[in-house]
């Protein structure tokens, strides 16, 4: 699965707190748009999310599925693959913050393979969809404190 697709975005905070956003994915459903569960199933020493069952509903698709989460021992990145879906054979994605002057950099980089066959072109549109989306909240979401 060499096709992803990648996009970054600048938030006006401290890498700190965007990856506590990150991190908190059990919040995800108040702020994410169409995660409407995510049940943690594991976590690290830390107490980090390794293992989340997220629940996707938005307009006509519905999706539950399996993500494991690898954590940057830094804090400044987050590495997740699937481990069980329904509608998606893969799902492969990543957040990598730089931060610079109290501002953060975040790169969202996705790659999602689904069980029913899709256009690449149309697969790469939706990814973009999706990850534009996910910068967009998460700024919302870090800079409203």
């Amino acid at each position: 699965m060499a096709d992803q697709t990648t996009q970054s975005i600048e938030i006006a905070a401290p890498a700190e707190r965007v990856m506590a956003v990150i991190a908190d994915l059990p919040s995800y459903p108040t702020w994410a748009d169409g995660i409407t569960r995510a049940d943690v199933l594991e976590t690290d020493q830390a107490g980090r999310p390794t293992q989340v069952h997220l629940t996707l509903e938005k307009a006509v698709v519905k999706d539950e599925y399996t993500l494991a989460y690898d954590w940057a021992d830094d804090g400044m990145s987050v590495h997740w693959h699937l481990v069980k879906g329904q509608m998606q054979k893969a799902q492969n994605g990543s957040y990598v913050l730089v931060e610079r002057d109290g501002r953060t950099t975040v790169t969202y980089t996705l790659s999602v393979e689904l069980n029913i066959p899709m256009i690449g072109l149309l697969r790469r549109k939706a990814e973009k969809v999706i990850i534009d989306t996910a910068l967009k909240e998460l700024r919302r979401r870090v800079e409203a404190g």
